[in-house]
Order: structure tokens, then sequence, then C-alpha cells
């Protein structure tokens, strides 16, 4: 055709023109920023907001050149934030699966549009994410949206949900949080580092973009611990979860402590990890691995190279050859600087010898890459390290030995295991008390892979299906805990206020009442006090027998026994946990007719109602048993090359303070949803009704079960619940009494980290707020058996 400015396909081979690039309306991110004019404003409604008078911070770039500011919320800025979000819920739980679903993949064609935009910013504010990582995301929890009410029946949406970041917090550690709970119906509060607040607001202006309701997502910027805390404070919020460092998140769990509002925390920052290099291992390959997580990559956990003896020498000949001529690495301040040289002064006072790539600078914000040769375990540097390019070196003998010196650590975050022999690899990565083990490979990560924080490294599972179970309720739910204000309480005097009553010795067994014994270590004992405490009969009338009063030593030596025998018991196979539970079954049935007279005297039911108690605790029982082999986990899906495994972890010993209703029944749920899933537990019976826990003492003493696996002491609930709380060998408490109590415990148990399950037994009118017992849904299994497991994801890659 005349004067056409087609070109043909031979045309533009020999041009080699570029295509049209797409059209968008930011190409880049200082396009964006100035479209704001650099000043960044809070997001909720939907939109952009911009409070008149308020405090700002600026941000800057790594050469200290200003990248833009931000909002400070305030107070009123919180109030409205929230009553957009419940707005906000109530249209986006409203849609159906497939409608959520489509807006969240939604995004992925908006990513596509603006992803130049997203990489630059992230990039400008130190908060690298690539967009290809975002797309795979916004995949994985698309799908769950589309599927959540065909593969999780029953579970439904919390609400308005939080999620607050450290300002070292990633951007991939921040969505991986904000997605499940927006995928599976809730509203979302976003309170972002410093670094992650402007491209978490660029991201949720493309969410509306996509379709997503006004509310739905919210962003408040500004000082994220204090600024958290404020907007948990709203009754309208359901659940709050942290990401980042340790140290913001517990100030975040005392902050909130008492509002009446469950919190999770994953330290994702700051976490010390063993790289582990066997003689088996492919040396090459791993020195490589070892220089490029320590020194070459955005560090957001520290490294600490473990090496057998027999191969020490060749890689650390190979560390000197790879590491000559590598570049300083930049520290943020001077400070970190000074920091660095102290560190490694005192290393080399202590004997440690230094692998440097060149010598370090006598000034100056930027430190060589040094590997500190000859450490120990119990060395400082290894302990608490510096912020710097610093990767210790230790040596081990053994497998076993190697496994002992991972696990030195209090933090359990990942690992990394190098070797050719695959089932050292496994049975290594077994042995690992970490969230996440990679085989001859590190920090590799997707949100198919299920991450718990083992020990000291966070309290809930994010990633996986499993990951979703913390923003949705169950069908079977025990009532929330109820929203108030703090009380004020001196933390350091709860449980101490207890008036004990002594039991002589030589009381005349025939006209006094009975005098039970607690159960620890295998063997009923009094207690180490040699005191006891009165239990009424219903309406306080006349004693019906006297009971130990339990105390810290007690604790003490019931964790002892139960931390010696838990991990032989988890190591046990689950049909032969099945056999045990079973036995107990079988004993349990042997004492019905004493178990219910215990429960009829001591809670005033009639016989009828004793009975049927024991009936339902025989066969909860056995269903744990049953359920012991069903166990959920195995391979998953993942889009890279290799071979993802799911496993599902005891969590090890855990403590349980039981409630008031269903004395027995309530034992046989918490005692057999420990003890099924490999854990030892220790139990604290009702204050007021603790005669027919001590009567299954009888049972437990006939039964197969591990010395010290069982445990049960008697005493005041507060004085125990100090007890558990202050031991740092137990990881989990559930947990069933005063609203004190919960906010005693979500202050305290955050040195270490305690998984905590609260439940108040008497709601904001004094009615009874506890579970129902008597339920035989079979989502009360499912969610007894999630609370009782930590997961661990195992990566092992192929050619």
């Amino acid at each position: 055709m005349a004067g056409s400015t087609i070109k043909t396909v031979h045309d533009i081979f020999q041009s080699m023109e570029s295509g049209p690039a797409a059209t968008s309306s930011y190409t880049t991110a200082q396009a964006w920023l100035e479209h704001h004019s650099r000043s960044l404003g809070l997001f909720f409604g939907g939109k952009f907001v911009r409070p008149a008078d308020s405090q700002t911070y600026s941000l800057c770039d790594s050469k200290g050149a200003n990248v833009c500011s931000t909002v400070c919320a305030a107070d009123d800025d919180v109030s409205h934030c929230a009553s957009s979000a419940v707005n906000g819920y109530k249209a986006w739980s409203s849609l159906t699966c497939h409608q959520r679903a489509k807006v969240l993949l939604g995004v992925v064609s908006a990513l596509g549009q603006h992803g130049q935009c997203v990489t630059e910013l992230c990039e400008l504010c130190g908060a690298s994410c690539s967009p290809s990582t975002l797309v795979r995301l916004l995949q994985y929890y698309g799908s769950w949206a589309q599927l959540r009410d065909t593969l999780i029946t029953g579970w439904t949406p919390l609400g308005v949900v939080t999620v607050v970041a450290s300002d070292d917090c990633s951007l991939y550690s921040l969505m991986l949080k904000v997605l499940p709970a927006l995928a599976m119906g809730n509203s979302v509060i976003v309170v972002p580092g410093r670094s992650t607040a402007p491209p978490a607001l660029l991201l949720a202006q493309l969410f509306i973009g996509a379709g997503l309701p006004a509310g739905a997502l919210n962003i408040l910027t500004g000082s994220n611990v204090s600024l958290g805390a404020k907007v948990a404070q709203c009754p309208s919020i359901s659940y709050v979860t942290y990401c980042g460092n340790k140290q913001d998140g517990v100030l975040l769990c005392k902050a909130t402590a008492g509002m009446g509002v469950p919190v999770s925390v994953s330290p994702c920052v700051g976490a010390t990890c063993p790289f582990i290099i066997f003689e088996s291992a492919d040396i090459d390959s791993a020195v490589e691995g070892v220089l490029e997580a320590a020194f070459r990559k955005k560090k957001e956990i520290h490294w600490v190279l473990c090496v057998q003896e027999n191969v020490l020498d060749s890689i650390v000949a190979r560390l000197k050859l790879r590491m000559a001529g590598m570049k300083c690495v930049a520290l943020q301040s001077d400070e970190d600087r000074a920091q660095v040289d102290a560190t490694v002064q005192a290393a080399q006072q202590q004997g440690a010898t230094l692998v440097q790539s060149c010598a370090a600078l006598p000034s100056g914000a930027q430190y060589p890459p040094t590997v500190l040769c000859g450490a120990a375990p119990s060395s400082p540097f290894v302990v608490d390290p510096s912020p710097g390019p610093l990767l210790p070196l230790m040596t081990f003998r053994s497998n076993t030995e190697a496994v002992t010196l991972g696990n030195h650590s209090p933090h359990g975050q990942a690992a990394s295991i190098w070797t050719e022999d695959l089932t050292l690899a496994l049975e290594t990565a077994k042995s690992m008390s970490v969230g996440s083990v990679w085989v001859n490979s590190h920090s590799v990560s997707d949100p198919c892979l299920p991450v718990s924080g083992h020990k000291d490294s966070g309290t809930c599972t994010d990633g996986g299906q499993e990951g979703l179970y913390q923003f949705l309720r169950p069908p079977s739910f025990s009532p929330p805990l109820p929203r108030s204000s703090p009380v004020s309480m001196d933390y350091s005097k709860f449980g101490t206020a207890v008036t004990p009553v002594v039991i002589p010795d030589d009381a005349d067994a025939a006209s006094a009442p009975k005098y039970y014994q607690q159960f620890v270590g295998g063997k009923a004992c009094k207690s180490v006090s040699g005191c006891s405490v009165a239990v009424h009969s219903p309406g306080g009338g006349r004693v019906l027998a006297y009971c130990p009063d339990g105390g810290r030593k007690d604790v003490r030596n019931a964790v002892e026994a139960a931390a010696k025998v838990q991990p032989g018991w988890m190591k046990k196979s689950p049909s032969a946990r099945a056999q045990s539970l079973y036995s107990l079954a079988k004993g349990l049935e042997a004492k019905r007719q004493d178990l219910a007279v215990s429960i009829s005297v001591q809670t005033g039911l009639s016989m009828d109602e004793a009975e049927k108690e024991v009936e339902l605790s025989i066969a909860r029982l056995s269903d744990w048993a049953a359920y012991c082999d069903k166990v959920f986990g195995g391979a998953l899906p993942v889009p890279q090359s290799g071979s993802a495994l799911a496993l599902p972890e005891a969590l090890g010993v855990v403590g349980v303070v039981l409630p008031d209703k269903n004395p027995l029944l309530s034992v046989i749920t918490l005692l057999g949803a420990a003890i099924a899933t490999g854990n030892a537990i220790i139990m604290t019976p009702s204050q007021k009704y603790p005669l027919p826990a001590l009567a299954f003492i009888q049972v437990l003493q006939s039964s197969d079960l591990p010395a010290g696996l069982v445990n049960i002491i008697t005493g005041s609930r507060d004085q125990m619940t100090a007890a558990l709380a202050n031991h740092s060998v137990i990881k989990a408490i559930w947990y069933w009494g005063s609203a004190e109590g919960c906010q005693y415990l979500q202050h305290t148990c955050t040195s270490p980290l305690k998984t905590l399950r609260l439940s108040c037994q008497k709601d904001e009118e004094g009615k009874d707020g506890g579970r129902d017992w008597t339920q035989s849904h079979s989502s009360l299994l499912e969610e007894m058996w999630r609370n009782a497991v930590q997961w661990k994801s195992v990566w092992i890659p192929t050619a």
C-alpha cells in the first residue's frame, strides 16, 4: 500500500530496532516519586492520604541522596485506617474465591507493565526484590485464593490482620505475610519498615488498580513498633504478625501484651545459621557457595562455617585462592567499622587466624571479606556476630559432632549442608533444629516451602499451605481473647501470692481426707516444698482431699525429665506411638469407674454425666492414637529443578495450664495432641477441679509411656504459669486462665520466644468463655495437631 509505514520482518531484522515499549503510567521510579512530589502519604480507603501538619521522615539511598519522605501516622490516622480496613474486609470477604483469585492474578499483569518502576524503587530504597519473585508469590497465593473453600473446608478468615515489619526486613518477607492474608479473604493493615515503605505503597496502588476493594490493603508508615502497637489497640484488629529483627519483635510483644489480640513473630533478620561442609562434599562448589552466601549477597542472616577436619586444609587453601581480589564490603556507618575492628582484634587474641581478600584500610566504612579460622562455639564473635563481612570457621570430626555444632546456636532459622552422600544429607537435615535446610545450596526461597522458626527464631509458620492457617479461624475455634486495655502489673510479683496448707506426715489416714501426689519423671511424688493445698467440694463445702502445692523447683525437675526423654520419643515410629496411646486408652477404660467417681465428687455432676465424660475421653484418646500415623507433609511441587520436602516435627517440651471445664476430657485432649506428635508435656490441672487429673495418674503409672514424657504438677495456677513461662527449655505454653495470666505470658515469653495458645476462661461479661471440649468435629483434632507441630522444609537440588 502506498505510503504505508508497516515494516516487514526482513526490515526489522536488518535494522534490529527495538519494538515499541509497553505503555506505562510511570516508566521509572523517579517519575513515580516526582508524581508524588517525593513526599509519600499514607494509603487507606483505596487512595493516598496526606494528613495536614503531619510529621515526616526522609529516606536516603546508599550514597546518602534523598529518595523521598514518608508520613508518620498519628492516632487519628490509625483510627481512620482501621475503619477503612473493616469496610474493606466486608467487601473483600464477600467476593467468591474465584473473584479474589482473579484480583491477585491481575496484579501479575500490573507488575509486567510496571516491573521496571518496582525494580528501580526497590534498588533506591535498599529493599531489593525482583518482580519475578513477586510474580511467583502472587501466582502461588492467587491459586490458593481460588482453592480455599475446596481444600481448606470450613475454615474462615479472621477479619482485619495487621502485618508489622522492622526497618531491616526485606520486601519478600513482608509480602510473604501480606499475600496469604489477602488470599484467605482478610483485609490487611501493613506497617512497613522504612526501606520497604515506598515499594509497599507502590504495590498497594497496583493492587487497587487490579480491582482490590478499597480498604482491603492499607499502608501506615511511621515508627514500626510503636505504630504497630497503636494499630493493635483498635478493637477491629483480629491478629498481629511481625517479621524482621528479634529486638523489635520482642518490643512489639511487650507493647501489645494484655490487649487481647494474638501476636506472632518471625525474626527473619539477624539469626546465626550453620554452613556445614562434610568431607564427602564437592569442595569447589561448597567454597563457592559459602563465599556467595557470606560476602556477595545482602545478608539477613549470619553464617558460621563448620568444616570436617579431614578437608580443612583443602578448604582454607581454596578460600584464600577464591577470595583473592574480592572487593571490600561497604558498611552502614563508621560505628559498624569500629565494631568490626573490635571483633577481629578480640578473635585474634583468642587464637583465631585471618583469611582476608586484602588488607583492611586503616579507616572508612568498608571492610574486606574475612574468615576467622579457629573459632569456638562459645566465642563472642560466634554467639553475637558483628554486622560486617566476617565468617567464623569451626571444625568437627564426626557426623554427630556436626549436628551438635550446628544446633549450638539459640537460633533455628536455617542450615546449609554440603555432601554428595544423600543418606548423610537427609539424616543431618532431620537432626537439625532449624526451619529450612538446603542441601548443596543456600538461601533458596519459594512460597510453597513452609518454614517455622525453631527455638528462638519464631512462633508461627510462613509459606506453603501450612502458613495459611495462621490467617484462618477453624470451625471449632475457641472464643477469642476478650479485647481490653492492658492492666497495670508488676510482672516480677505475678504468681507469688500463695497460701499453702502444711499437712503433717503423721496425719491420721482413717480420718483425714486423701492426700494425693503429683506425677514427675514417671513417679508419683510430693512437691519439693512438702506443702499441700485443700481441695473443697462444689460450693466450698467440706475438704475432699489435699493436693501438692507445686512450684518452680517441681517444674524444673519435670522439664529435666521431659527434655531427657522427648528426643527418643520423637524418633519413635508413628505406629509405635499409636500403640502406646491405644494401650493408654485401654488403661483409661479399666479405671473408668474410679475416674467417673472423681469427676462427680469434684464437680457435682451426676454419675451419668461423669461416665459420659469418661467415655468421651476414651474415644478422644483412641482418636489421637489413630491420628499418629496419619501425618501430613511430604514432597512439594517446586518451580525450580530439584526436590523439596515438608516435614512436621514436634515442638519439644510443652507446658499446659488446664481449664476448669471438663477436667478429665480436657486433660486427655491436650495430652493426646502433645504426645501423638512427639512432644513431652508438663500439665498443671485445674486449680478448682484437680482430682480427675490426679486420679488419671494411676492410668499413667500402669502405661508403657517413657518416664518423664507426661508430668502432672498441681498448685496455684498463677504460680505454675510463672514457673512455666520462665523456663527456657519449654517451647510452647497452652493456657486457660485469667486475662492477667494471658497478659503475663505475652509479656514474659519473649526470651526465648515461646509459642502461645491463650484462652480466657471468663469473657467480658463473666460467662464461661472456654472451648466446648465435648464436640467431636474433625477440625478440633486438626487444629490441635497444627498447634503441636512445627514445620521444616528440606531443599535438594538436582543437576
